[in-house]
């Protein structure tokens, strides 16, 4: 009973449906991005490639691509038995121009050779082709050690033009006081984290459940800040 509770609560990582908030302390966060991907999906078709694609959560939104996920070859990585293929960390195993579109959410701030990486990202796009790339800005250390690299909305930028990508939108996740509930919800899941499922999921259905909600209401009504934001969304272009 124990696995299937932690299979569920896994299960709604990416739930972006309101009951998710009392199931996901990172509901604000994940529901966000949901929605955003979701919306800029239409821009990519043909041949796509997950870079990163960790468990696959986007995939059901990218059903007219012909999808191929691609991993970081690890233990970690092997063991969730979902990528299409996996890569050493250096060069991936593709041809040149292989791909139509690249899809690499969350993906950046992990990796410490970022000029290699992109180089690889657009080599294996063809001309034209279209990258979706999300990344945190405003983010506790994740994933440890492999937690490398914070990008502004300026960095970034500069970083995908030096590489050959012509950034076509660029849009600032959670640039409003909602952004304040995600981190201190995520502040309080992690000093409050207990090795029982159940005790976690009380936790949440309690207390990060309405703080999600409230964060909610209070991004709606109160200002922006462009200056403070969670994440980037950036769709870009590869030139030849």
């Amino acid at each position: 009973m124990k696995a299937a509770l932690v299979r569920f609560i896994a299960s709604q990582q990416f739930n972006p449906g309101l009951p998710g908030a009392f199931l996901n302390p990172f509901f604000l966060a994940r529901r966000l991005l949901w929605r955003e991907i979701a919306a800029a999906s239409t821009e990519l078709s043909g041949r796509l490639l997950d870079v990163g694609c960790g468990s696959q959560p986007y995939r059901s939104l990218f059903a007219g691509c012909a999808y191929t996920g691609l991993d970081i070859d690890s233990p970690r990585t092997r063991s969730l038995a979902v990528a299409d293929a996996f890569y050493d960390g250096h060069r991936f195993p593709f041809d040149d121009a292989s791909f139509d579109a690249v899809l690499c959410n969350q993906v950046l701030e992990h990796v410490f050779n970022p000029s290699e990486f992109l180089a690889e990202v657009h080599r294996v796009m063809a001309p034209g082709a279209r990258l979706l790339l999300t990344v945190p800005f405003v983010w506790d250390e994740h994933e440890q050690p492999w937690d490398y690299a914070r990008y502004s909305s300026f960095g970034l930028r500069s970083l995908l033009e030096q590489h050959g990508f012509r950034v076509l939108r660029q849009r600032k996740l959670m640039a409003d006081s909602s952004l304040l509930f995600q981190l201190a919800i995520a502040y309080l899941y992690k000093v409050t984290l207990t090795r029982s499922p159940y005790l976690n999921l009380l936790l949440t259905v309690l207390l990060f459940g309405p703080l999600s909600l409230l964060g909610l209401v209070a991004g709606a009504m109160l200002p922006t800040n462009e200056d403070l934001f969670l994440d980037q969304l950036v769709v870009a272009e590869a030139e030849k």
